[in-house]
């Protein structure tokens, strides 16, 4: 049995950010009991890809993205009779997942400070859009909009455009996954409990990297420059040649850049006062792109990149995401079920686990209560009256 393996998390979470957590945790061995509303269920349930996804019963392609390998129970958590399950199901847990809007978590007797003088060894791990106390809705698109994201993000001269997947919920999973590790660790010393409070906004703040700093240290406010890179060149740089397909290169240093120019037969550059260090290259950016691609435009680009990966020189090829998901290198990290044929993706890509699929609404309902004490005339009587589902 894994260190893991006793583990029982409570995951009173809807959407992305705090669902990724509870699988995370599925995976390295956790039990993960999911809470939801006994009649709609995780938001992400009624969320299918337009006119391609077949209907499976609320089990939908972004659904099946973070909730492998849970348990899910359908709770009133609003009645009183919910309120009573949630405190028993507290009582045993380790971890509590929740990402409830603002004045919620009291509303329904299941903020922090309530919730500690029942278990004060949980884990409390509080998902908010924008802290605590703001108000503001805490959708990925809008808190990418308000971090800077957004502002950097695009062409020059285009309208802003956010990132195709929601990476500040994202993010904040991984914070929070980080941050349950720690608080694990520091139980092990005293046993005490603790409350995580990880925003979408200070995530994303704190992912600016860089660009932050490029701003903090620099006075550098980030614009938009499509691929390109604002501290390094080439790197980003998307290239067409005479045949093959367009070649993106990621050169990071000036030994790579060597290499590059040798491999291209134009060693001359790597002496060139324009191009010899990154630094130049920087200066003189778009000089430096046209001589690129003026040479790269008489290059059959499939057989420059088997030169280049042979020569350890970073590029890459676009590939589309069908293409991406089928490599043989990421097979470990994509999920599938060939009983259900629900498939997603993996997050703790170094554990091999087998994972039930994502659960269909209220599937354990009956056996998490039973489990708790709960008989069988008061599930029917709950589920009669839309307690339970």
């Amino acid at each position: 049995m894994g260190v893991f393996d006793q583990l029982v998390v409570v995951e009173l979470a809807n959407v992305l950010a705090g669902p990724s957590v509870g699988q995370f945790f599925a995976e390295l061995g956790a039990r993960v009991i999911k809470v939801e509303h006994p009649e709609r269920g995780d938001t992400t349930r009624q969320w299918l890809v337009a006119g391609e996804e077949p209907a499976r019963a609320g089990v939908t392609a972004y659904f099946s993205s973070v909730n492998w390998g849970k348990e899910s129970v359908g709770l009133n958590l609003a009645s009183a009779e919910g309120h009573e399950v949630m405190v028993r199901l507290l009582k045993k847990a380790d971890i509590v997942i929740t990402s409830f809007k603002p004045g919620a978590a009291s509303r329904l007797g299941a903020d922090y400070e309530t919730v500690k003088r029942i278990n004060p060894s949980l884990i409390y791990v509080s998902i908010t859009g924008f802290g605590e106390d703001d108000l503001r809705s805490g959708f990925d698109a809008l808190v990418q909009a308000e971090t800077g994201f957004l502002a950097m993000n695009g062409w020059p001269g285009a309208p802003p455009a956010k990132m195709p997947v929601a990476l500040m919920d994202v993010l904040a999973g991984h914070q929070a996954k980080e941050a349950v590790l720690v608080a694990l660790l520091e139980r092990q010393q005293n046993g005490v409990g603790q409350f995580i409070p990880i925003s979408l906004q200070e995530a994303a703040v704190a992912s600016l990297v860089n660009q932050g700093t490029n701003w903090l240290q620099a006075g550098h406010d980030p614009q938009p420059m499509g691929n390109e890179h604002p501290n390094i060149v080439p790197y980003g740089s998307i290239f067409s040649g005479r045949s093959g397909r367009p070649l993106m290169l990621a050169i990071g240093t000036d030994a790579q850049f060597a290499r590059f120019c040798r491999l291209l037969g134009q060693e001359e550059w790597a002496a060139d006062p324009r191009m010899a260090t990154n630094a130049k290259r920087v200066q003189h950016r778009d000089w430096v792109r046209q001589q690129l691609q003026r040479v790269l435009s008489e290059r059959n680009l499939d057989d420059l990149y088997e030169a280049c990966v042979q020569e350890g020189i970073p590029v890459g090829r676009v590939r589309p995401v069908s293409e991406a998901l089928s490599m043989p290198t990421v097979q470990k990290v994509v999920l599938k079920d060939a009983t259900t044929q629900l498939a997603g993706i993996r997050s703790a890509v170094f554990r091999s686990r087998q994972l039930s699929p994502p659960p269909m609404l209220g599937a354990d309902t009956a056996a998490v209560l039973h489990e708790l004490g709960f008989d069988a005339q008061q599930r029917q009587r709950w589920r009669k009256g839309k307690i339970i589902g």
